[in-house]
C-alpha cells in the first residue's frame, strides 16, 4: 500500500493502546506504513495493526527517518524534547501532551471547531488539547458559529483514568474496601475503612477518598486558588474557539468513574439561543449523539458513553435568569475522544494534506 508514513510514539502506553484499537476498528485508514515507538525498555514488544504484527522500535532521532506523521501518546517533558526532533526530521508531530498547548506557534487543534488551523503550523507540530476541555468542544464550536459564545462557566466531573493508571488503580482498591460496608454516613468513617485497609489517603494520588465521595480538585494549584485543570478549560477554551477575550470560570471535580469526563455547561452567547435551536445544532453534528428526553428521564450518563467515540449532549435547559444562555450536559470518553480520537482525527486530517 502507498501512502503517507505514520509513527506513534508511546505505542504501549493507556492512550497509545486505545489508539491502535481506533486504527484496528477503522473500515480503510491512509498510511502506507505505520511505525510504533516507544522507550527502549519497550521496544521489541510485538503489537498487531490493522491484521500485521508490528515490532516496537526504541526512541531516537532515527526512528523518525521517513516518517511523514508523528502521533505523540508520552509525558509532557517526553514531548518537550522529542517533537522537536521528529519535526526536524520532516514530520509533522501531532502532541497528545501539554507541552505545546499555549505555545503560539503551535495550534490547538479540534478538527470538528477549527481544522483549518491542521495547515498552520510553523513549528511542524500540533497540539491535541486537554480531555477536560475537548469533551465539550464540539458542542460549543457548534454553538459559537451559531450564536456566537461570550461567556462560558463550567464544571467538570473527571474520572480517575484522567489521572493515569495510578489513579485508576487506587479507585478500583478504594472501591474494593468499602463495597458491603456500612460506611458513608458519619463524618471519616470512609477514610477509617481506607486506613484499616492499608490504603491512606496520604499514600493517594488523590487528596481525599474517592470512592463514595467527590473531590473538588483536580491537577495542581496555581495562583489564587485554582488549579491547573481549571486554567486549561479557560485558556484551551479561548485558543480552540478563537476568543481570545472569552470570559470562563471553570471548577474541576474529581468522580468515583473510571472513565468518561462529563460536564455542566453554562454558556451565554451574544444572539438569542434556544431549546429547539440548540437541538437541531447538536442533531447535525457527527461526532454529537443527542440525548434528551427530560420526560422519559434520558440524559447522557459515563456508564453509557465510555468506550464511544462521540461526545454526548443532555439536559438542555434555557438558562433561568440568563438572556441568551443555555445551560446543557455533556460526557465524553476521556481516553478516546478527549486524547487518542483527537490525535488521530489530526494525523488523518494531515494525510490529506500532505
Amino acid at each position: 500500500m502507498t501512502g503517507p508514513v505514520l509513527a506513534l510514539v508511546g505505542a504501549t502506553g493507556a492512550v497509545g493502546t486505545v489508539m491502535v484499537d481506533i486504527m484496528n476498528g477503522r473500515e480503510s485508514v491512509p498510511w502506507g506504513e505505520i511505525r510504533l515507538i516507544a522507550s527502549a525498555r519497550s521496544a521489541g514488544k510485538k503489537i498487531t495493526v490493522r491484521g500485521e504484527e508490528l515490532t516496537v522500535v526504541a526512541l531516537s532521532p532515527e526512528a523518525f527517518d521517513g516518517v511523514d506523521v508523528a502521533m505523540f501518546d508520552v509525558p509532557d517533558e517526553v514531548s518537550a524534547e522529542w517533537a522537536p526532533i521528529a519535526a526536524s526530521r520532516g514530520a509533522v508531530a501531532v502532541d497528545n501532551s501539554g507541552a505545546f498547548r499555549m505555545d503560539d506557534e503551535v495550534p490547538l487543534v479540534v478538527p470538528e471547531v477549527n481544522s483549518d488551523q491542521i495547515s498552520n503550523r510553523p513549528k511542524g507540530i500540533i497540539a491535541n488539547p486537554n480531555c477536560t476541555t475537548l469533551s465539550m468542544m464540539a458542542s460549543l464550536g457548534a454553538l459559537h458559529r451559531e450564536f456566537e459564545l461570550r461567556e462560558l462557566v463550567v464544571a467538570s466531573y473527571q474520572a480517575a483514568s484522567g489521572g493515569g493508571q495510578a489513579a485508576i488503580d487506587r479507585l478500583r482498591a478504594e472501591l474494593e474496601a468499602v463495597a458491603g460496608k456500612d460506611v458513608g454516613v458519619r463524618a471519616g468513617d470512609v477514610r477509617e475503612v481506607l486506613d484499616a485497609a492499608g490504603l491512606p489517603v496520604a499514600d493517594s494520588p488523590f487528596p481525599a477518598p474517592l470512592a463514595l465521595n467527590v473531590i473538588p480538585w483536580a491537577g495542581s494549584l496555581k495562583d489564587e486558588g485554582w488549579t491547573s485543570e481549571e486554567l486549561k478549560v479557560r485558556n484551551e477554551s479561548r485558543k480552540i474557539l478563537g476568543i481570545p477575550d472569552l470570559k470562563v470560570s471553570a471548577t474541576c471535580v474529581r468522580v468515583p468513574v473510571v472513565t468518561t469526563h462529563s460536564l455542566a455547561v453554562h454558556a451565554v452567547f451574544v444572539r438569542e439561543v434556544t431549546v429547539e435551536a440548540a437541538h437541531k445544532i447538536f442533531a447535525a453534528q457527527p461526532s454529537i449523539v443527542l440525548v434528551d428526553d427530560p420526560a422519559a428521564k434520558s440524559f447522557p450518563t459515563p456508564a453509557d458513553v465510555v468506550g464511544g467515540d462521540p461526545t454526548y449532549v443532555g439536559r438542555v435547559r434555557q438558562a433561568l435568569d440568563f438572556p441568551n444562555a443555555l445551560d446543557f450536559f455533556v460526557c465524553g470518553d476521556n481516553l478516546r475522544k478527549g486524547a487518542a480520537l483527537n490525535t488521530y482525527e489530526i494525523a488523518e486530517g494531515l494525510a490529506d494534506r500532505l
